[in-house]
């Protein structure tokens, strides 16, 4: 697998905070609920993301070695006053600043604390990258504003989601992780309005061995088609598998299996 490059990375943060800053001065109702994360409203969504966001610039900016708690990252949780989109969006604006301008100064093999055994700058650069991504997905719909994403940050994206959920699996003795027990069981997922040699096709395999992935056109219990965005939205249960252009072919209840198992 060959990751895209950090600069890279970092302008897609930078993209998508001025994507996500859009949406907060539309003219949104902050307290819309946000369908695909039920506890939250519009406003939660974004103070979360620029709180994440905010928590890795202190992570990166001071080379942690270890875990900083959220509660110590200065404005982590955004403006003090509600409701207010014009102070909402100018933390945000500042955050994205902030954040692009660490991980740009770091480069990406300065070493900095993660959840994962990747423990440098590169890592939180491509992880935030994919965060907001999704993220602004979750706000768009909200807000019933139109969705798009580069299709390299896409592919790239479902790539670090299964590489999470392998991570995740390996460490289900002491979690429970994923619960994947019983057969081996497959699933192709197939990006179908993409350039060839984005090579957006993937064969997973799961079961009570563990997780395993990789890029390729390969025969499997089930296939889940259609264009490379609705596919990466679905994957991440940001989107019905009915949805209008996918298809399910094959053994459904493999791939509903998948998607229940790995909402963490």
């Amino acid at each position: 697998m060959t990751l895209l490059a950090h600069d890279r990375y970092c302008g897609e943060i930078a993209h998508q905070v001025e994507q996500l800053r859009a949406v907060v001065t539309s003219g949104a109702d902050l307290a819309a609920p946000v369908p695909t994360c039920p506890d939250w409203s519009l406003e939660d969504l974004v103070r979360h993301m620029g709180g994440a966001l905010r928590w890795v610039d202190a992570l990166v900016r001071g080379r942690a070695q270890e875990n900083i708690p959220w509660e110590q990252v200065p404005l982590g949780g955004g403006p003090e006053k509600r409701g207010d989109a014009e102070a909402l969006d100018q933390w945000l604006a500042e955050t994205g600043e902030l954040v692009v301008g660490a991980l740009r100064e770091a480069g990406p093999d300065t070493g900095v604390w993660s959840w994962t055994g990747m423990s440098d700058a590169g890592f939180w650069a491509r992880r935030m990258a994919h965060e907001i991504t999704v993220h602004r997905a979750d706000a768009t719909l909200a807000v019933g504003a139109p969705y798009e994403v580069a299709p390299e940050i896409a592919a790239d994206a479902l790539d670090e989601w299964l590489d999470i959920s392998l991570f995740v699996q390996r460490r289900r003795g002491q979690e429970e992780a994923l619960r994947l027990g019983g057969p081996p069981r497959t699933i192709h997922l197939h990006a179908t309005d993409t350039a060839a040699d984005l090579n957006a096709e993937w064969l997973l395999e799961f079961g009570a061995d563990g997780v395993s992935w990789r890029r390729g056109h390969e025969k499997a219990a089930v296939a889940l088609r259609g264009p490379l965005t609705p596919l990466l939205l679905a994957f991440y249960r940001r989107l019905p598998l009915d949805t209008p252009g996918l298809e399910v072919l094959g053994e459904r209840e493999v791939l509903e299996l998948w998607l229940e198992r790995t909402a963490f």
